[in-house]
C-alpha cells in the first residue's frame, strides 16, 4: 500500500497493526511516521449535509505542534495525537513517548469520541448548535 489516502485493509509495511474502533477509518499509516484516523467518512460529506472539512481526524504525529511557520516540519522526541473537529477546532491533545503509545493513545480516543466520552462541544468558542445537535445523533449522544 502506499499510504496516499483511505485505507481499511491493513498498515503500510512496518506500520503499527492495532485497528481503530468501529466508525473510525486509518486514512493514512505511515511507516515510522504520522497515522490519520477519521470518523464516518461517509457521513461527512456534502451530500449529506456534513461539510468534508468537518470531518472528524486523529493526528498521530511527532511534528512540531508550535505555532509558527516551519514548525510542523520540525521532529520531535514527543508523539502526539490530536483530535479535530474542524481544520481551526482541536478538541483534545494528548502526548505520549513512543509512536506505539500514540497509536494506542489514538485508539483510545477514538473509542472515547465514538461513546460520547469527549466534550467536543467546549472546543468550540463559537458554539454552532445546529451542526453539534447533528454530530450529536451521529455519534448516539442524541
Amino acid at each position: 500500500m502506499s499510504g496516499d489516502g483511505p485505507h481499511a485493509d491493513g498498515p503500510d509495511d512496518d506500520g503499527d497493526t492495532s485497528d481503530p474502533p468501529a466508525g473510525w477509518t486509518v486514512w493514512n499509516d505511515e511507516p515510522r511516521g504520522r497515522r490519520i484516523l477519521v470518523f464516518r467518512p461517509d457521513v461527512f460529506n456534502e451530500s449529506n449535509d456534513f461539510p468534508a472539512p468537518c470531518l472528524p481526524t486523529i493526528l498521530v504525529s511527532n511534528r512540531s505542534r508550535a505555532a509558527r511557520p516551519g514548525a510542523s516540519r520540525v521532529r520531535t522526541g514527543t508523539w502526539h495525537a490530536v483530535l479535530t473537529l474542524e481544520p481551526e477546532v482541536e478538541a483534545v491533545a494528548e502526548e505520549y513517548g513512543s509512536r506505539e503509545a500514540a497509536v494506542a493513545g489514538a485508539n483510545d480516543l477514538a473509542r472515547r469520541f465514538a461513546e460520547g466520552a469527549v466534550d467536543y462541544r467546549a472546543a468550540y468558542q463559537v458554539p454552532r448548535e445546529a451542526y453539534l445537535d447533528r454530530l450529536d445523533e451521529v455519534v448516539g449522544r442524541a
